[in-house]
């Protein structure tokens, strides 16, 4: 076929050029030309950067006057050990934090909890009480650096204790900014970390949407993690699509309590997974940049532009890292970055090279934060925006991922929507069939991992810096906390407890109640065991 053929046609495939075809992990071909005519229906000529649908991005120029955020995951052992790693990012460039929390804190178990032996700060920051946050955060001016919690079944309370740490300190928390993750659905879906029913867990969700939009309404109680679905095995398009589900079942939560649409929407944030073929995680961003705007403006009426923007932390996954040749990983950082930069991220984060087996150093820690910085200060990333736009094969992909993760919402509509989809183990079960055939993909060479089945070869053992497992501090948590226990007011402890009870027996939002307990230097645990006396515990439902 000669040029001048190819030019003139649409979406020349690899069966008319006789070439190998080429299908990327969501399943889409790729076709080895395209041209204008690829694009003539998008109507992506008209647009510009910060115009609605947003296609090129929230604002109209993105990088050029202020660079993405970067916020770097951060958080271990003590909180004493942790506000030391906070200040060293701070002193080294970092303008976010992102706060990594122990397993018991995000199980809802005290570090004195038997059940928490051997997992005190091994993940994550410990947190019991009130009195860990204000230690962790001592000599940061939360003015000035925005702070992420990473926590899903006790996020309720986690948020509570910001918001009490914050005016205890005396900031106005109406201005009080920051973010939680707070996604409960995905964690049904990705990691486990549920407490509650799912319809009880949803409530809670809702609750912080609540009380964030008519007292902290700079706060974003939400980030809706795409990413830990895709993590778990989801495809990109499945990424967007079930994010975006779990994103409207809150909203639809936050409206039935008679909240507007442009009261919360713009507070509403996401998380997404970066790994895979460069420009199919692109085209996934920007479709799905552009769905979400129409969801909000279509289907939810919203009148602010700012109510349907996609605002967003991606950067790189640790599903993407491999810990065989694991210098290769500060390569695929890089790439990750720069996908990230292409695709009109507001926050970016990137996994450390050894986070494939251990939690990240401090030099890993430096060196992802350097490869940020050498992109932005040296590569010319932040000069202009949207460099991709009308690129025929970004556009076409674009336009493609955009009508396939409405067709895969879709499917979530046909098992009665995204909660009960949870709830049955639908979504979990599509996932791990998914995950399961990309591992056998990996083990039988379909699916290409270089220095694991392609380019390998025979290496020493080497010694590998495991950041060790802090006894001492786990010790000391427990007699910190022992020694609140013994020196608060336990009368009062009582009464906020029974207070948190009644208003869960009512149905009233918790936030409230649970302010004025961590204020006592009620417990994790202590408000998790009153919340459970009403609402019980998810039971995870097993396929044979």
């Amino acid at each position: 076929m000669s040029d001048t053929k190819i030019k003139s046609k649409k979406g020349t495939t690899a069966k008319e050029l006789n070439v190998k075809p080429v299908y990327l992990e969501s399943g889409l071909e790729v076709n080895p030309v395209y041209t204008a005519a690829d694009i003539e229906n998008s109507g992506i000529r008209n647009e510009m950067p910060g115009e609605y649908p947003f296609t090129r991005g929230i604002h109209p120029t993105m990088y050029r006057n202020k660079p993405f955020t970067i916020r770097q995951y951060a958080g271990f052992a003590s909180p004493e050990e942790t506000n030391e790693r906070f200040q060293f990012l701070i002193k080294n460039g970092q303008s976010g934090l992102n706060v990594a929390f122990d397993l018991p804190t995000q199980c809802g178990l005290d570090s004195d909890d038997p059940r928490a032996f051997g997992e005190v700060g091994r993940v994550g920051m410990t947190v019991d009480t009130l009195k860990d946050f204000e230690i962790a955060f001592k000599n940061i001016d939360l003015d000035k650096i925005t702070v992420s919690l990473t926590i899903n079944g006790t996020a309720i309370i986690l948020i509570a204790m910001y918001v009490a740490m914050a005016e205890k300190a005396g900031y106005d928390i109406s201005k009080l900014r920051g973010t939680a993750q707070n996604d409960i659905l995905k964690e049904f879906i990705g990691r486990g970390t549920w407490i509650f029913p799912v319809d009880k867990s949803v409530k809670l969700v809702v609750d912080t949407i609540e009380y964030c939009a008519e007292h902290v309404p700079k706060y974003s109680p939400v980030s809706v993690c795409g990413y830990h679905i895709r993590e778990s095995g989801a495809n990109p398009i499945q990424e967007m699509a079930y994010a975006f589900c779990i994103a409207k079942a809150y909203t639809d939560g936050a409206l039935s309590r008679g909240i507007d649409i442009d009261d919360f929407a713009s507070r509403l944030s996401f998380n997404f997974d970066i790994y895979g073929n460069l420009f199919e995680q692109i085209a996934k961003f920007r479709g799905g940049r552009r769905l979400w705007a129409k969801i909000i403006r279509e289907e939810y009426h919203a009148k602010k532009d700012s109510s349907c923007w996609l605002r967003m932390i991606a950067g790189g996954g640790g599903g993407g890292l491999t810990k065989e040749q694991p210098e290769n990983n500060i390569v695929r950082s890089a790439y990750y970055a720069l996908i990230s930069a292409l695709s009109g991220t507001q926050t970016m984060a990137l996994c450390s090279y050894d986070e494939a087996y251990t939690i990240p150093t401090e030099h890993s820690a430096e060196i992802s934060l350097r490869t940020m910085q050498i992109m932005i200060h040296e590569m010319g990333i932040c000069d202009t925006v949207d460099p991709l736009g009308g690129s025929y094969y970004v556009e076409a992909m674009t336009d493609l991922f955009e009508k396939k993760i409405k067709e895969e919402m879709k499917t979530v509509e046909k098992w009665d929507g995204i909660i009960n989809a949870v709830a049955t183990g639908k979504i979990q079960e599509s996932v791990s069939r998914q995950a399961y055939e990309r591992e056998m993909g990996m083990q039988t060479g379909k699916v290409d991992k270089v220095g694991v089945n392609i380019f390998t070869r025979e290496e020493e053992a080497k010694d590998v810096e495991f950041h060790p497992y802090n006894k001492k501090a786990a010790d000391d948590q427990i007699s910190k906390l022992k020694k609140i226990k013994s020196e608060r007011n336990n009368e009062k402890v009582k009464v906020c407890l029974a207070a948190i009870k009644k208003d869960a027996q009512d149905n009233k939002n918790l936030m409230p109640s649970i302010i004025a307990a961590v204020k006592e230097y009620c417990t994790v645990g202590e408000i998790v065991d009153a919340m459970k006396a009403v609402y019980g515990e998810f039971k995870e439902p097993i396929f044979f």
